[in-house]
């Protein structure tokens, strides 16, 4: 009788995804401040070096388990409604990041980062470029099928767009809610949309004084 084999372990990108699920369920339960090398490799059942080897610190291991989840919310519509498909990923993506795990860690990596030049030129070229390239790809079909300007350039939108949102979520006690997203959305149409649905932002004038003819 041929004794069966053992299973092997789960190795190189099987381990990887497993150790990084692992780390942001252990941030949902103990938040930022109760993570370490030290804790992750006990809840993964492994030693430390076997993390250490994958990352070199705790924010690079931090950033890896992000774009595990963080990439499913990056992803646009495209119903041929540039309006509805940005209100549509503003919203989703406003609740990712009001939300564990991606909230808290977000924040954490974001305070981390001031202090770590390169973990911030890191957190810069793998989720902040990435947002906004996003953002740009998707406004810049929808200027091509003619619903925005066709002269406008829309980088610094793309930009605007995004770091408002960034910006009341890191810095500000404000909401990102529906009012939130709409005003930032009826802005950027009156700006660059071409259809007759743009908003108009300030009432039409009233009639004109008689003492001021």
């Amino acid at each position: 009788m041929t004794d069966t084999p053992a299973t092997p372990r789960r190795r190189g990108a099987a381990r990887t995804e497993e150790l990084l699920r692992v780390t942001l369920d252990l941030a949902a339960e103990v938040g930022y401040a109760g993570l370490s090398i030290e804790a992750v490799a006990r809840r993964a059942g492994v030693g430390k070096h076997t993390i250490y080897r994958r990352w070199p610190s705790m924010a690079a291991l931090l950033l890896d388990a992000l774009s595990l989840v963080w990439a499913s919310n990056l992803d646009y519509r495209d119903t041929g409604d540039v309006h509805a498909d940005l209100r549509e990923q503003f919203l989703r993506s406003s609740h990712a990041l009001a939300s564990p795990p991606i909230g808290p860690i977000y924040r954490a990596v974001i305070a981390e980062a001031q202090a770590d030049p390169t973990l911030r030129a890191t957190l810069h070229e793998r989720f902040l470029i990435t947002v906004e390239q996003s953002t740009l790809d998707r406004i810049t079909r929808a200027q091509h099928t003619g619903e925005l300007v066709a002269e406008a350039n829309l980088e610094f939108a793309a930009e605007v767009l995004c770091g408002t949102l960034y910006y009341r979520h890191l810095l500000s006690t404000r909401p990102i809610d529906e009012n939130a997203i709409d005003g930032l959305l009826d802005m950027f149409m009156a700006a660059y949309g071409t259809s007759t649905r743009t908003r108009v932002l300030c009432p039409p004038p009233g009639p004109q004084r008689p003492d001021a003819m």
